[in-house]
């Protein structure tokens, strides 16, 4: 597979390239608006050029799962502190498909097994669970329950723009959400009706934060009680 030769505004073009703009494509508008004709016009090139660097579609579906997991940042955390490790890998997990919404699509469709995606998304990961002390068992029930509800609950709150706490509008998008619930059928509808103002919360930071402190102290609880049996 070629690497280098072609040009595009001047510059070469690379593999990395065309991951990058694919990434933004798909972030922006789904995977299902991903194409190679939609790349190449991204790139300013013509869409045979591409195939000089990957010879399909789903080669490029696997590069960009290889670069998103690959460079999963983990915040750092104290690794003799547990707790602290489970709720780093957490929000590197949410952090990492709300930055690339199409990764939430990617590793639902796709098995990667790659050797930087796995470093990444995976080895560096369970390393410091088990730094922190928790058991291989443990430590892989922690993965699992993270990395899946990190992906449910981002692909929830990608099209609930209230959830985001962060959106200058935010305010404006929960009044907004607030106020549909609340004109609802109350004959229909009592019990939502009647906590319309909390509904609102379900795409909410605060959701994903309350289930994975609940997840952390239900599992260290656990292997508290394995270890003084």
């Amino acid at each position: 597979m070629a690497r280098g030769g072609a040009r595009r505004g001047g510059r070469d073009l690379s593999l990395e390239n065309i991951v990058e703009a694919s990434l933004r494509i798909a972030d922006e508008n789904g995977l299902e608006e991903l194409t190679i004709r939609r790349i190449a016009a991204e790139l300013g090139v013509g869409a045979m050029t591409l195939y000089s660097y990957v010879r399909s579609k789903d080669e490029i579906f696997d590069a960009m799962a290889d670069h998103v997991l690959g460079g999963i940042r983990i915040p750092e955390a104290d690794p003799a502190d547990p707790a602290a490790v489970l709720r780093a890998a957490a929000t590197g997990f949410l952090d990492m498909m709300r930055r690339h919404p199409s990764i939430v699509q990617l590793m639902t469709s796709r098995v990667t097994i790659s050797i930087h995606s796995m470093e990444g998304g995976m080895e560096g990961i369970i390393a410091r669970f088990l730094e922190a002390g928790l058991t291989p068992e443990t430590a892989v029930r922690c993965y699992s329950f993270l990395i899946t509800y990190a992906l449910g609950f981002a692909g929830y709150q990608h099209p609930r723009p209230w959830g985001h706490a962060d959106r200058p509008d935010s305010a404006e998008l929960r009044r907004q959400r607030v106020h549909f619930y609340s004109s609802l059928p109350v004959g229909k509808f009592p019990s939502v009706v009647a906590i319309a103002d909390r509904l609102v919360d379900l795409p909410a930071d605060d959701q994903f934060d309350y289930a994975v402190e609940a997840f952390i102290t239900s599992v260290l609880a656990a292997e508290a009680h394995k270890s003084s049996a």
